[in-house]
């Protein structure tokens, strides 16, 4: 899975909550749809539901695709969404 489990747990949390941030300021900011959006995209980046897929479904999220998924994530964030707008 990742080189070194430390810095994988470390990672997943802190991008996780960070999203998880973004999701909560959309939620209350912006629009409620986004917001949930966010959230459901955050769930993918900690390790206790890495560790419920695996176990319910038999795979978990590929490192791959959640690398790939978060530069789209902070993409739309600061690119796309009124949220970037509010921050200038």
């Amino acid at each position: 899975m990742y080189a070194n489990p430390i810095v994988g747990n470390i990672s997943g949390w802190v991008f996780g909550l960070a999203v998880l941030t973004v999701g909560l300021l959309n939620m209350f900011l912006i629009h409620l749809v986004p917001g949930i959006v966010y959230l459901l995209l955050s769930l993918s980046y900690f390790p206790p539901a890495n560790v419920f897929l695996r176990k319910k479904f038999g795979f978990s999220i590929p490192l791959a695709v959640k690398f790939i998924l978060a530069i789209i994530i902070i993409m739309f964030t600061l690119g796309v969404s009124d949220l970037g707008d509010m921050i200038d």
